[in-house]
C-alpha cells in the first residue's frame, strides 16, 4: 500500500461513498436560506467553515443572547456572505420566520433539546452540535420527533467526514489489522497555570444589560446573573456534561464508525478536579477523567483525558491482532503491522508500515460535514451523521457522566433503551 496517498484520492473516495438520498422535498438547485442559532466560539467557527467549504446557501438570520456575539455574527455574514442578516435574541422568533429553510444550532448543550424540538416543529432542517442533548432521554425525544418529520438533521460529529477516519474504516473492513477487540482513545491538553481549561475570556463589556441571562438559563436552575456560568458554561453540570459530552463523544462516535459498533453495554468512569483548584475556583466538571467501556460483542474502549499534559495530544489507537491503526490530532494516520517473530503469518509480514499526514485536515472535515448536510437537504447526498448515530455517541458520553457523578458502574439495556446502575 503506497505511502504517497493524496488528499485528492481521499476526497474523491469519500464523495463516491455518498449515495443520493431517497427522498427530498427541497429543490436541488435552490439556494438554501440558513440561520445560525449561537454565534459564540463554535458557531462563529462553523459559519467560517460553511462559507469556505460550501455553495448554494445564504445565511439570512442569526441569533445569540449576548450582544457582542450577535454583532460578530452579523459582521461575519456581511463580510463573507455579502448580505445583512436579520438578528434575534430569542430563537423562537427566528424559527417563526417561514422563509428560513434550515438552522445551525451551536449553543450550550442544555439548550440543544428545546431548540431542536422547536426547530423540528417549525419544519426546519437542522445541523445540531454534539452532544445531541443534555440527557439520554432528551436525545431520544429529538430522535423520535426527527424520525416522524421529513427534515434533515445532521449531528456535528465531524470526524465521520474526516478522510483519515474514512480510510481507517476502509482498512479495518479490508482486514488490515485482523480481529479488533481493543481501542485506546485519549485527549490530552495543557495550559498555563493562570489560564485554566475552559475558563474562556469574559468580554470586558459583559453585563446584565447586554447578556440575556434568562434566555441562557432556559429550563436550567434559576440563579442570579453570573458571568462565569454564562461565558464559561462548560465548567458547570447545569449546562454541560464536561469532558464526557464535549470531547469523549467524538472518540466513542468515531470508534463506532471505524469499527462498526453502536452503544456499549457498560461504563465505569473516574477522575476529578485536580488542577487550578486553589482559592475560589468553583468548577464542577473534572479536568482529569478516565472511562472504560465494554461492548456486548467482546469489544473494549479504554479512554483517558487530562488537562495537565499535552505530550500525546489527541487520538485513537485501533489495535487489532494483526496490526494497529493510529489516528493522531485528526491529521496523521499510521499503520503498523504486528510481528510474532518467526511465527508471523506471511500475509501479515507482507504488509508495510504506512504514514499519511494531512495538515489542517480537521478544518476540511468540518467543511465536508456541513457541505454533506446542505447537499443532503437538496437530495444529492446521504447524511453521514444522522440523529440515530449522534444519539448513540451521546449515550456513551452520558453513561460516563452518570458513572462519574454517582460513583457506580452504569449498564445499558438495549431493549429498554435505558440505563441502570450495577
Amino acid at each position: 500500500m503506497s505511502e504517497d496517498v493524496s488528499r485528492r484520492r481521499f476526497v474523491s473516495a469519500s464523495a463516491a461513498a455518498m449515495a443520493p438520498a431517497v427522498l427530498s422535498a427541497q429543490n436541488p438547485n435552490s439556494e438554501l436560506q440558513v440561520a445560525w442559532i449561537g454565534t459564540g466560539g463554535r458557531g462563529y467557527y462553523l459559519m467560517e467553515r460553511a462559507y469556505k467549504g460550501s455553495k448554494g446557501f445564504k445565511v439570512v438570520a442569526t441569533c445569540d443572547t449576548y450582544d457582542g456575539n450577535l454583532a460578530r455574527g452579523k459582521d461575519r455574514i456581511q463580510t463573507m456572505g455579502g448580505n445583512s442578516p436579520k438578528t434575534f435574541k430569542d430563537y423562537r422568533e427566528l424559527l417563526a420566520d417561514k422563509s428560513i429553510d434550515a438552522v445551525v444550532i451551536a449553543t450550550p448543550e442544555h439548550l440543544h433539546h428545546p431548540m431542536a424540538i422547536a426547530a423540528l416543529k417549525a419544519n426546519k432542517h437542522i445541523y445540531l452540535e454534539k452532544p445531541v442533548a443534555h440527557t439520554i432521554e432528551e436525545g431520544f425525544e429529538i430522535q423520535h420527533m426527527a424520525a416522524k418529520s421529513n427534515r434533515v438533521l445532521q449531528v456535528g460529529t465531524q470526524n465521520r467526514s474526516n478522510t483519515l477516519y474514512q480510510k481507517a474504516k476502509e482498512m479495518v473492513a479490508q482486514g488490515m489489522i485482523g480481529d479488533i477487540h481493543y481501542v485506546r482513545a485519549f485527549w490530552y491538553r495543557n495550559s498555563a497555570p493562570d489560564n485554566p481549561a475552559w475558563r474562556y475570556n469574559i468580554p470586558a463589556d459583559a453585563s446584565e444589560q447586554n447578556t440575556d441571562w434568562d434566555k441562557f438559563l432556559g429550563q436550567a436552575k434559576k440563579r442570579p446573573f453570573n458571568k462565569e456560568r454564562y461565558y464559561q458554561w462548560r465548567l458547570y453540570w447545569d449546562y454541560s456534561g464536561g469532558i464526557s459530552t464535549d470531547l469523549l463523544v467524538h472518540q466513542t462516535d468515531i470508534t463506532n464508525f471505524v469499527c462498526g459498533k453502536r452503544v456499549p453495554s457498560s461504563c465505569v468512569a473516574s477522575g476529578g478536579v485536580y488542577r487550578w483548584s486553589e482559592g475560589t475556583d468553583d468548577r464542577e466538571v473534572p479536568d482529569t477523567f478516565s472511562a472504560v467501556y465494554e461492548y456486548p460483542d467482546k469489544f473494549h474502549i479504554n479512554y483517558s483525558c487530562y488537562f495537565g499534559n499535552v505530550r500525546y495530544g489527541y487520538g485513537e489507537q485501533f489495535m487489532g491482532n494483526e496490526g494497529t491503526i493510529e489516528v493522531l490530532n485528526r491529521q496523521i494516520l499510521t499503520f503498523t503491522p504486528e510481528s510474532y517473530g518467526p511465527r508471523t503469518p506471511a500475509a501479515v509480514s507482507a504488509r508495510k508500515e504506512m504514514k499519511i499526514e494531512l495538515p489542517g485536515n480537521d478544518n476540511l472535515a468540518v467543511e465536508a460535514h456541513i457541505r454533506n448536510w446542505l447537499e443532503s437537504i437538496k437530495g444529492k447526498e446521504k447524511l453521514i451523521a444522522p440523529i440515530q448515530v449522534g444519539q448513540e455517541a451521546a449515550i456513551s458520553g452520558h453513561m460516563a457522566t452518570l458513572s462519574f457523578r454517582n460513583n457506580k458502574k452504569v449498564l445499558w439495556d438495549e431493549r429498554a433503551a435505558k440505563h441502570r446502575f450495577a
